[in-house]
């Protein structure tokens, strides 16, 4: 061993000597067999070598090369979003029931004289709500990988599209849900044009347009008909809800002397007016149409109530569905009328 050792070391030195370059290690690939014509073309751009064109512009000529930069956010396109909840009674619950007690006709009263006899009055009548509640739910999936490789945060925008699903979904429940496993909106209750004094309970007061699906010949005379047929209790508070295709007829009103019924905020913040009172934009309203009931007023925090049982829950199963995560959200939500004497309709209608 000695000896072999010595004789490598004698022809290292040999080769030194008389000036032999010792060769470095070829870039893999790119030595051709006879010569190192890629390392003279890389320090010296001699060589005969044949060369191609990179380009970014297009993904086959290197444009797969060039590192992408991604947007942290995801934009998305907005869906509007009913505010029914922030105008009306919203009350959490510890319970999958919920039972509230609402008198009506009230307690009356009599005169009599000193000694006068006092005979017996009425009392009120008790009606109970209960409000049907469903459970709102979502279950979206996404991979593994998904979640530890994308450039913005898939968790984070998955909690925000069920949060804006939710809302969306419970909003139009709040309008128009039929009440089966689901809130009952208001719209769905059975009106009549009969005054409070004559009209069942749990039935609204609608007031005609006097046109089949359109406004009658004096449309702000129907708007202050229907502002007066709410009694002045309610009318603290009162708002008008439409959708905007309905308001964007409104701010078209004017009366007999050229004046807009309708009055632009005058301060950030602050909602417009139509009759002195605010109007809010629902989206889940209906447009105007023959019979439709596109317009309400009324004050909302007496009359809906929004029953719900704690905030939305999610839950992260990585383990039901490897190698999915699934984001299991749900949320127990009901709502119904309590009051039918603070909500008044407008109907597009003759009667």
């Amino acid at each position: 061993m000695e000896t072999k050792a010595d004789v490598l070391e004698q022809s290292f030195e040999a080769m030194e000597a008389a000036g032999v370059p010792v060769a470095r290690p070829m870039l893999s690939g790119a030595r051709s067999t006879n010569g190192a014509a890629f390392e003279g073309f890389l320090r010296s751009g001699s060589g005969a070598l044949e060369m191609k064109a990179l380009s970014g512009t297009s993904g086959g000529e290197g444009g797969y090369a060039i590192p992408r930069e991604i947007d942290g956010l995801v934009d998305a396109t907005l869906a509007s979003i009913s505010p029914i909840r922030a105008i009306a009674n919203v009350v959490t619950v510890g319970s999958s029931g919920y039972r509230k007690l609402v008198a009506s006709g009230g307690t009356p009263s009599g005169w009599a004289s000193e000694t006068g006899a006092r005979d017996e009055t009425d009392t009120a009548t008790f009606n109970e709500i209960a409000p049907p509640m469903g459970d709102l739910f979502a279950n979206p999936a996404a991979s593994q990988t998904m979640l530890d490789d994308a450039a913005f945060d898939v968790e984070a925008w998955l909690a925000d599209e069920i949060a804006r699903e939710f809302a969306r979904a419970e909003a139009a429940a709040f309008v128009s849900g039929n009440g089966i496993n689901k809130p009952k909106g208001f719209l769905s209750y059975a009106t009549a044009a009969t005054g409070d004094d004559a009209r069942a309970f749990g039935t609204l007061q609608h007031v005609p347009s006097g046109a089949a699906g359109a406004f009658g010949a004096n449309p702000e005379e129907t708007l202050i008909d229907l502002v007066q047929a709410l009694r002045s209790p309610y009318r603290q508070g009162a708002v008008f809800v439409m959708n905007s295709a309905t308001l964007a007829r409104i701010r078209k009103l004017k009366t007999s002397d050229g004046a807009f019924l309708w009055q632009p905020s005058l301060s950030a913040g602050q909602p417009a007016s139509l009759l002195g009172y605010p109007v809010v934009e629902a989206e889940d309203m209906p447009d105007i149409a023959a019979g439709s009931l596109s317009i309400a007023f009324g004050n909302f925090k007496a009359g809906y109530l929004i029953a719900e049982r704690g905030e939305t829950q999610v839950l992260r199963d990585p383990y039901s569905n490897k190698p999915f995560v699934h984001f299991y959200a749900t949320k127990r939500v009901g709502g119904a009328v309590t009051n039918s004497e603070a909500i008044k309709l407008l109907k597009f209608a003759t009667a």
